[in-house]
């Protein structure tokens, strides 16, 4: 079953309580996502460890129940 995006949307707030996320379902299918993720968390960290703390956020679903999520991370303008 896929994984609503709602879910992938409360579980990365969970995470990073002041993040600002956008969620789109790209195919219509509920199993293909984008994410645009806002968050200080961010700072400092590359790219890569950026995604990674996402990823870690949504957890083992990721890869499973998330078939494919299309992410984009941003650290607030000052």
């Amino acid at each position: 079953m896929p994984m609503d995006g709602e879910d992938i949307q409360q579980r990365i707030e969970q995470a990073f309580p002041d993040a600002k996320v956008v969620m789109v379902d790209l195919a219509g299918d509920g199993d293909h996502w984008a994410a645009r993720v806002t968050s200080e968390a961010f700072r400092g960290k590359s790219r890569i460890a950026q995604h990674k703390l996402v990823y870690a956020a949504i957890g083992e679903q990721m890869g499973g129940d998330l078939h494919a999520l299309a992410l984009q991370t941003f650290i607030p303008a000052d």
